[in-house]
C-alpha cells in the first residue's frame, strides 16, 4: 500500500520502489509510530474531527497493533514503502474505511518527525542508563584503589607518581559530562513536531498543545517548517556519542597498553579476551582494540550526516531518510561498547605492585625534588636546572634519584640534607598534593563523597 497515487497515471518502477523503501529500517521506531498514532487519534476525537466511536474504535485497534508489534506475534511486511504505511494498512484491514481518518490533519513529514523524535528521547534515557552503570564501575575501582600508587604519565612518558583512584577519576569527570551534553539535548529537543502538516500547517483546528502533552513533550514546535525539517537534535546526539566513544576509546587504549608484558598494569578477564589462530601464548585484547577501531565509525556517521544536511533548503527533502541507518547504528554502537567496557572493567585485576614499582623508577619524583629545593629558599628556576644536572647524572651512574647518596647529592648543591629522602618518596609525593583536583589520599577521599552524593540521583 502506498500513502499517496491519485494523481499517477503509471506503476511506479520496482527498482524506484525499492530504492525509495524505508521500512526495512524506519520499522525500527514501529512502536514510537504506533504510539504517535495513538496520540494524534486522541487529540482529533478530543477536537471532535472524529467521533467518539470513530476515535475509540481507531484507538482500541491501535493499541492491540502495537502490543502484538511489541510481543513480536506481529511481523512487520516489508513490502511496504514505510512503517507508517504499513501500520495504517494493518489498521485499514482490521476496521475497514474507519481506518482511513487516522491520517487527518497530519502527513508523513509531521509523522516521521515525531516518530524520531520519540525515539530519540528513549534512546537517550537508554544511553544515561549505561553512563551511569559506568560511573558506578568507575566509583567502585576509586574506592578500591585511593591509596594503589603508578605513574601518571605526559608523551606516554613517566611524569608523577599518582593514584589509579586518581587517574580512573579524570575518566569519571568525562563520562559526566558526557551525561550531561545529553541531558542539554533532550532539553532542546523536547519539543512536538506533531500538527506542522507537510510544512505550513494545517486547516483543521488542531489542539498541538495537547497533542504535545499527552506524548510526553514539554510543547509544540513554533515553527511548522522548523518541526518538519530540524534534525539538529540528531547530529547534536551524534556528537554527543563521538564525544563518548572518544572517551571510551581513550580508555580503551591505555587498558591495551596496561595490558601488555612490558607494563602489566592490569590483567583482563578471559571473559573478556580472545587467543591466536596459530600462537597458542596469545591472550588478546580485542574488546578494547574493537571500542577503539569502532570510534571511527560513529564520528563517520556524524560527518555523514552532516554532509547529509549541509545542502538541504527548506523545508522537507527525501535526502533526510539517510539520516536513520547510519544513526541507528551509531545508537547500537555506542550502547553496546558503553555495556561492554562497564562489564569489562567489571572483571579486570588491577596489579598494585607493577604499578607502584613502575611509579618508583623513571624519575617521576623530580618534580618533587625541584619543589624541596624550592622549599629551602632556592628559586624554583634555578631548583630546575639544579634537579635537570641531577637526573642526568643518575642516568649516567644507572640509579634513581632516592638511590643517590647524600654526597651525591651535594656534589650537585649542598643545599641537599637528609629529610630530601622523604620529600621525594613516592608516597609523600602522593599524599602531599591535596588542593582541590589533586591527587593526594585526602583530596580523592573528598572527591569519592561528592561523587557519591552524585550517582545517588540515579
Amino acid at each position: 500500500m502506498n500513502l499517496w497515487g491519485g494523481r499517477f497515471t503509471k506503476p511506479t518502477n520496482q527498482l524506484v520502489y525499492d530504492f525509495n523503501a524505508s521500512i526495512k529500517f524506519d520499522k525500527t521506531f514501529a512502536s514510537q509510530d504506533i504510539k504517535g498514532s495513538i496520540g494524534h487519534v486522541k487529540m482529533l476525537t478530543k477536537q471532535e474531527i472524529l467521533t467518539q466511536e470513530e476515535g475509540q474504535l481507531i484507538e482500541k485497534t491501535l493499541k492491540e497493533i502495537l502490543n502484538e508489534v511489541e510481543n513480536g506475534t506481529l511481523e512487520i511486511d516489508e513490502n511496504f514503502e514505510d512503517i507508517h504505511s504499513f501500520v495504517e494498512s494493518t489498521l485499514i484491514d482490521r476496521i475497514g474505511d474507519t481506518g482511513k481518518k487516522l491520517h487527518t490533519g497530519r502527513s508523513r513529514n509531521d509523522q516521521v518527525a515525531l516518530d524520531m523524535r520519540l525515539y530519540t528521547k528513549d534512546q537517550i534515557e537508554m544511553l544515561n542508563t549505561l553512563l551511569v552503570d559506568l560511573l558506578k564501575t568507575i566509583h567502585e575501582i576509586m574506592k578500591e584503589h585511593i591509596d594503589t600508587i603508578m605513574p601518571g604519565f605526559t608523551h606516554l612518558q613517566k611524569a608523577q607518581p599518582i593514584t589509579l583512584a586518581h587517574h580512573m577519576g579524570a575518566y569519571f569527570e568525562m563520562f559526566k559530562r558526557d551525561q550531561s551534553r545529553l541531558h542539554d539535548i533532550y532539553e532542546r529537543m523536547d519539543y512536538c513536531p506533531l500538527g506542522s502538516g507537510a510544512l505550513a500547517g494545517t486547516t483543521y483546528p488542531l489542539d498541538r498543545e495537547y497533542s504535545a502533552e499527552i506524548l510526553g513533550f514539554k510543547g509544540p514546535c513554533l515553527n511548522s517548517i522548523d518541526g518538519v525539517s530540524d534534525r539538529d537534535y540528531l547530529i547534536e546526539l551524534l556528537s554527543a556519542m563521538s564525544t563518548m566513544m572518544m572517551h571510551m576509546s581513550r580508555l580503551s587504549e591505555e587498558m591495551i597498553i596496561w595490558n601488555t608484558n612490558e607494563y602489566q598494569f592490569i590483567d583482563l578477564d578471559d571473559t573478556f579476551s580472545t587467543g591466536s589462530s596459530i600462537m597458542p601464548q596469545k591472550k588478546n585484547p580485542d574488546i578494547c582494540e574493537l571500542i577503539r577501531g569502532k570510534t571511527g565509525r560513529v564520528y563517520g556517521a556524524l560527518m555523514g550526516f552532516l554532509t547529509t544536511m549541509k545542502g538541504l533548503p527548506l523545508a522537507y527533502n527525501k535526502d533526510m531518510q539517510e539520516d536513520k541507518e547510519m544513526y541507528f547504528d551509531a545508537l547500537n554502537t555506542t550502547k553496546g561498547c558503553l555495556q561492554l567496557l562497564s562489564d569489562m572493567l567489571k572483571s579486570t585485576t588491577f596489579n598494585k605492585d607493577k604499578m607502584k614499582k613502575s611509579a618508583t623508577g623513571g624519575f617521576t619524583n623530580a618534580t618533587d625534588a625541584a619543589d624541596y629545593l624550592v622549599n629551602k629558599g632556592v628559586p624554583f628556576r634555578d631548583a630546575h636546572g639544579i634537579i635537570g644536572q641531577l637526573v642526568l647524572y643518575a642516568i649516567s651512574q644507572n640509579k634513581d634519584l632516592d638511590e643517590l647518596s647524600l654526597e651525591e647529592l651535594k656534589n650537585i648543591s649542598d643545599v641537599f640534607e637528609e629529610d630530601v629522602y622523604q620529600a621525594i618518596d613516592v608516597n609523600t609525593c602522593v599524599n602531599k598534593r591535596n588542593t582541590i583536583g589533586a591527587c593526594g589520599q585526602e583530596m580523592m577521599k573528598k572527591v569519592i563523597a561528592l561523587n557519591e552524593e552524585y550517582l545517588k540521583q540515579f
